[in-house]
């Protein structure tokens, strides 16, 4: 008996350890506060003054440009607020294009921008076509698209004609322009040229 008493004394404190560790393991997570996951809300996570964000194609040139005084980087929806928004667009073989506003929204990883306020798009003259410029309260751009739309209340001059409507598309790739449930318009003769189409279209 005296012999099985050190290996029993042994199993003994063998088990009062194992005990004792899963007690001390439990406490500790216990009384160690585990903070809950993190709210993804609306709150922006960087910003910028005098922001200016640059797009290249896949050879490195240029082809998109937006700035601002201001930017803010909002993680939920990945998306950028600039104030005093610029947007500059010279896709190849295509007029360039410059668009200002109050303030913009761009999201869908660069693939819209949302200029709201005093929103106005300037399209360059060239190749025998008089410069375009519209001005609306919200205009949508899709720089990769070169797309210009809107749902609201647009005007277009487009060289000597003048265009209002509420509703609009300009495709800077094809030079076709549509205003939509379109009133007040006056086209000249003179702004008609092959391969491009400047119209109203009242079925909207």
């Amino acid at each position: 008996m005296k012999e099985r008493a050190p290996a029993l004394i042994a199993v003994g404190l063998l088990i009062a350890l194992v005990f004792g560790t899963f007690w001390a393991a439990d406490y500790a997570q216990r009384a160690i506060a585990i903070d809950p996951p993190r709210r993804i809300t609306h709150e922006p996570d960087s910003w910028a003054n005098d922001f200016v964000m640059i797009r290249t194609d896949p050879a490195g040139v240029a082809i998109n440009r937006l700035e601002g005084t201001f930017m803010q980087h909002f993680p939920d929806n990945d998306s950028y607020e600039i104030t005093k928004a610029k947007a500059i667009g010279q896709q190849p073989n295509s007029p360039i294009t410059i668009g200002t506003s109050d303030t913009a929204v761009m999201d869908q990883n660069g693939e819209r921008i949302v200029m709201t306020g005093n929103a106005h798009v300037h399209r360059m003259p060239g190749e025998g076509r008089a410069a375009m410029d519209v001005t609306s309260d919200v205009l949508t751009i899709r720089p990769d698209d070169n797309l210009l739309f809107t749902d609201h209340p647009a005007l277009v001059v487009n060289g000597n004609s003048t265009m209002n409507g509420k509703g609009m598309r300009y495709d800077n790739n094809t030079r076709q322009l549509q205003v939509f449930s379109a009133t007040d318009v006056k086209i000249s003769g003179q702004d008609s040229q092959p391969g491009s189409s400047t119209k109203p279209d009242t079925t909207k």
